[in-house]
């Protein structure tokens, strides 16, 4: 019987049996206490044992982290706990030495981060990913119910959506005789006869589903060369990539603020003990800011407006706002505090954003968009797509993007092709807003990062 169904069916007087572990262990000589959980709740069930079990100095032996199995009566608990286990039988199915890292107490993210296959078993990383099982569901429960097909878009890829110099490098030759013509790698001799990359986005290739279905999204790992050791990278991330024909930006965004809603409401339904318990030991106000957020009209400016409320604002920054230049991180927090809400900016600089975003009839923005919200950032980036093919095909000179490998993208506007959007959201960003934790290697299972590609 799983944990979570004693919690949820269970009453006074009922016998069950359970198999878990051991989180704590205190013995008292004449009777003991275990905290015991088995992962399908945040929540333990206390244990309590006496004289009366057959064995009782061999399970008053039992070290923190041992696999046990429990039978006995659910007896009414004079502690929080609803009720607590009176044993009849207690046995060992795995045991676990003294030196068992994860001791019953309160340990450094940096120290379990050295532990990440052991972490699992604490509260707070049972908290964040039963949070992420949870989002992931709910990301794909709103995209099928609104008639989005889900497209496995490829990992291996001869397609620049990110810049190549983001992208990771696939190869099958031999690295110390790599062949050569004229000084160069002669990709002829490898596996797919081109160079080959690690996909950094499922954008270009799921537009093409998106102009035979309507409406599509991927969902999947991404990877990116960037040796940025923030916070909030990671060379090994996932990607939520939705993509719509026949939709402007101003849809777009609405959305964007539907799907998020959606989402943080399926989270607070469904993972209310594990919000709780980050709420308090991990992140106070977490839930106060997703409820707020989900009763929010989300605000929509133009990054022209957005600079000039910057600009007017009184404060001393320690980036000066440019109407041709990205906003940084102090500016994106003083706009949502500002609004008091989530913000959309969009019609951003087009030098400043990616060669496919539509070119705005100004010649100077594109229709891009970016969501903040408050106490993150920036959660979602989108934009409506360029369709003219003259202006596509002067802008891939420009950027210096070898036409020949995405002559197929450029062919879905001479062949059918119409007005279409998406946008892309990092799904361990969406974690660490839900979640309250602040570095996005504990959001991740095993995180790969500059250095460190443990496991």
């Amino acid at each position: 019987m799983d944990l979570v169904d004693v919690f949820k069916t269970k009453n006074i007087g009922d016998v069950v049996k359970l198999e878990g572990w051991v989180r704590n262990n205190r013995d008292q000589k004449e009777f003991g206490f275990i905290d015991f959980y088995d992962g399908t709740s945040i929540n333990t069930l206390q244990i309590v044992y006496d004289k009366n079990l057959s064995n009782f100095d061999e399970v008053a032996k039992i070290l923190v982290g041992s696999a046990i199995s429990v039978e006995g009566e659910l007896v009414e608990s004079p502690g929080k706990q609803k009720y607590e286990v009176k044993p009849s039988k207690i046995e060992v199915i795995g045991d676990c030495p003294a030196d068992y890292p994860i001791q019953p107490k309160r340990h450094t993210m940096e120290f379990l981060r050295s532990q990440a296959y052991l972490r699992p078993r604490t509260r707070t990383f049972q908290a964040v990913f039963k949070i992420r099982s949870v989002a992931a569901q709910a990301i794909h429960e709103y995209f099928q119910n609104n008639n989005y097909v889900y497209v496995h878009t490829p990992l291996l890829t001869t397609a620049d959506c990110e810049g190549s110099d983001q992208m990771f490098k696939v190869t099958t030759l031999d690295l110390n005789n790599v062949p050569k013509v004229d000084g160069e790698v002669d990709y002829s001799k490898d596996l797919f006869g081109k160079q080959t990359f690690i996909t950094g986005s499922g954008q270009l290739h799921g537009e093409t589903y998106a102009m035979a279905f309507k409406k599509i999204y991927t969902f999947g790992p991404t990877f990116r060369t960037e040796n940025s050791n923030t916070k909030t990278h990671a060379n090994e991330f996932w990607m939520i990539e939705p993509e719509m024909a026949f939709m402007h930006l101003d849809d777009l965004m609405n959305v964007e603020e539907e799907m998020l809603k959606f989402v943080v409401n399926q989270v607070l339904e469904k993972c209310a003990d594990e919000l709780a318990m980050l709420d308090q030991w991990v992140s106070k106000g977490l839930l106060d800011k997703l409820n707020k957020l989900v009763s929010s009209d989300f605000v929509k400016i133009t990054h022209k407006e957005a600079i000039d409320l910057l600009l007017n604002s009184g404060e001393k920054w320690e980036f000066t706002p440019d109407y041709e230049s990205d906003i940084a991180k102090e500016h994106e927090k003083w706009i949502t505090e500002h609004f008091n809400s989530p913000v959309f900016i969009y019609n951003w600089p087009k030098d400043i954003k990616a060669w496919y975003m539509k070119l705005n009839d100004d010649g100077k923005t594109v229709a891009a968009v970016d969501l903040e919200v408050p106490g993150s950032g920036e959660l979602m980036g989108g934009s409506e797509r360029e369709v003219d093919l003259d202006k596509l095909n002067e802008l891939v000179k420009i950027h210096n993007i070898d036409r020949e490998q995405i002559e197929w993208y450029l062919n879905l506007r001479k062949f059918g092709g119409c007005y279409h959007s998406g946008f892309g959201m990092g799904f361990e960003r969406l974690i660490m807003y839900l979640t309250g934790i602040e570095n996005i290697r504990d959001v991740i299972p095993y995180p790969r990062t500059p250095g460190n590609c443990e496991y």
